[in-house]
């Protein structure tokens, strides 16, 4: 039976799953100068992550994480928190899925929007220090836009919908139902399916 198991992931995926690094150990005291919680454990995968900062450098020094998720998920999350550790907030906070998945040699297709949970943890970490120091005026806000009126459909949702496979406009229909009572949306759904692609795909 073992001969017969392929696994399909790269070796590196193999590695940080296998041997994760950085997870918050349950007895640890790590004094945290941001976290960032992201998802929900009822129905599907949950991120915690936790940075140390230097404040005058404004550099990453340090992190942990924890999360419920699969293999991807906590190979994903277990590369990231090792590319940002030395970097400076400002590029930190613009790290990608693809940055990631690229760092990983690859993921499965299907597979990529289980990268996404570890950099909204780690956006949500830094705004988190900015808030807490005193910076707001630094903190980002990810405001969504409603692509399809009659379902309620926003632009973020079009983009998960694309990093969960969704690669033409029918497939995007069946993960989010736009489109689907008057169809008016469908121009500028399209447009943005194919810019969703290109940035994570392309």
């Amino acid at each position: 039976m073992s001969d017969q198991f392929n696994w399909a992931y790269t070796d590196k995926v193999k590695e940080h799953f296998v041997n994760p690094k950085n997870i918050l150990k349950d007895n640890e005291d790590f004094k945290d100068d941001g976290k960032g919680i992201v998802g929900n454990i009822k129905c599907g995968d949950q991120m915690m992550m936790m940075i140390k900062v230097d404040d005058k450098k404004g550099i990453i020094t340090d992190c942990r994480w924890k999360t419920y998720g699969c293999a991807s998920a906590i190979a994903s999350t277990s590369v990231l928190s090792e590319m940002v550790k030395g970097m400076d907030l400002i590029k930190a906070y613009k790290l990608t899925p693809k940055d990631i998945t690229k760092e990983l040699n690859g993921l499965p297709e299907h597979k990529i929007h289980c990268s996404v949970l570890g950099d909204k943890a780690l956006r949500a970490a830094i705004n988190d220090y900015y808030r807490r120091t005193g910076q707001e005026n630094k903190i980002t806000v990810e405001t969504a836009r409603i692509i399809c009126q009659c379902m309620n459909v926003t632009d973020h949702e079009i983009e998960e919908a694309v990093l969960e496979n969704a690669r033409t406009y029918l497939q995007l229909q069946e993960k989010t139902k736009l489109g689907t009572v008057c169809g008016q949306c469908e121009e500028e759904a399209t447009k943005l399916l194919n810019e969703y692609i290109k940035k994570h795909f392309g």
